[in-house]
């Protein structure tokens, strides 16, 4: 599992890149082509952000299902893949000029093996390139298992401005099961260390565990509230395909157990200060993560490194692309002029179920004009299914919004479900 609202992070999981990776790669085009008339009329552009995938880990966890690979040397070849994301870059600059961006997430994979020189000279290449909002928001994903004292400092002094550490148990026995390759001790001097050197950053938990009971999940849950963390996101584990889990699958708390899981974690942490503002994100007052805000708003996002997805939208049509996902494979194609993978227009038809894919899974829901300006169809596209979900008690909503009820919210999929295109 990654970060920080990572199930959100546009990474290619593995089962759907595998036929791109022998392909040759998708053709690219003039910024004309993506300027030319077309079904939709967007009246602005959302706001931009950046990813940036590093993808190697120290060792793969079995639950993972990320496009994430385990260094087999000592040295990672961290100037080779800098030289193609910036080549990367380039070659996409054409899409996005004269666009401010607001917020830079570098993701993975474990971002904090690359040293805190390599992170400076990233984060000098794309200021070079980008023109970066005066408060824009530079998150790094960090593990423990890589910590060492004074390298977050480092990483702030580089230009990040808020850490995400991957702390998911602070119970050894849990960490084991899970695979990760550090302690409780090790965990809880990340996090000390985090709340030193950053003034927001956000602490990573997982439940439902092989063999957690609810009062394993208090103690661990106490533990990193005691830590006074602004931002935290809690995940439940699931076993997803393409794992070492998926092939020998642990004994996972039954569903009820699960629930009052979640029960617990939403009285604790409210009674903590922080707010569910998203379904797996709780934050403080001022502490919300707007790079994944930006994502669940159906902002736009310019995805480099292996493995990562864009998705960008021009005044008639928006466009997702994908990068190629094995790491020398994308050196390669990105150092020769093109990463891509993939690069195709979503359907007038998906645009819909796209926008509340994502829209509803935040408390607070979307304001009804957002719809029309981020995807350019009318809101008339979605009211009978609008009213459907009303009927079943789903949605609230009044003349300028809609949101998840707490029904809405425990059964997501079901809400969401709604908005399918006709055959989807």
């Amino acid at each position: 599992m990654g970060h920080d609202g990572r199930r959100m992070i546009p990474i290619q999981p593995a089962d759907a890149a595998a036929a791109a990776e022998n392909e040759a790669p998708a053709p690219t085009h003039d910024v004309q082509h993506y300027l030319r008339p077309g079904t939709l009329q967007l009246a602005a552009l959302p706001p931009l952000s950046l990813y940036v995938h590093l993808p190697w880990c120290i060792r793969k966890c079995p639950y993972c299902d990320f496009n994430s690979h385990e260094m087999r040397t000592a040295e990672m070849p961290e100037q080779r893949y800098l030289d193609a994301l910036m080549a990367d870059l380039e070659a996409a600059l054409p899409l996005i000029w004269g666009r401010t961006v607001h917020s830079v997430f570098i993701g993975g994979g474990t971002p904090s093996l690359f040293s805190p020189a390599a992170i400076d000279r990233l984060l000098g290449g794309i200021r070079a390139r980008l023109r970066l909002a005066a408060d824009c928001e530079i998150t790094l994903e960090a593990n423990p298992g890589t910590f060492e004292r004074d390298r977050f400092r480092a990483f702030r002094a580089a230009g990040v401005t808020r850490l995400s550490v991957g702390v998911q148990s602070f119970n050894d026995g849990f960490l084991s099961a899970l695979g990760r390759v550090h302690d409780r001790a090790q965990a809880l001097a990340a996090v000390e260390e985090a709340a030193q050197a950053f003034d927001t950053f956000n602490l990573d938990l997982m439940y439902a565990l092989p063999g957690q009971t609810l009062a394993d999940l208090a103690t661990d849950l106490g533990t990193a509230l005691a830590l006074a963390p602004p931002h935290l996101s809690l995940y439940h584990l699931t076993i997803e395909p393409n794992t070492v889990f998926a092939k020998y699958p642990p004994v996972l708390p039954d569903e009820d157990s699960a629930s009052d899981m979640l029960d617990l974690v939403t009285d604790l942490t409210g009674a903590a200060g922080l707010y569910r503002y998203e379904v797996s994100a709780y934050a403080r007052d001022g502490h919300r993560c707007w790079h994944n805000l930006n994502y669940w708003q159906f902002g736009d996002y310019l995805g480099l490194g292996a493995g990562a997805h864009s998705k960008l939208s021009f005044a008639h049509r928006v466009v997702r692309q994908v990068r190629f996902r094995e790491p020398r494979l994308y050196m390669d194609r990105a150092l020769a002029g093109n990463g891509l993978a993939q690069n195709t227009e979503v359907s007038r038809a998906e645009l819909a179920f796209e926008y509340m894919l994502n829209a509803l899974r935040l408390k607070d829901g979307f304001a009804l004009p957002q719809f029309t300006e981020r995807t350019g169809l009318p809101v008339t596209a979605i009211a009978q299914a609008l009213e459907q979900a009303e009927r079943r008690g789903l949605i609230e909503r009044d003349l300028g919004r809609v949101r998840p009820s707490v029904r809405g919210f425990d059964f997501l999929n079901d809400l969401q479900a709604f908005f399918l295109p006709p055959g989807g």
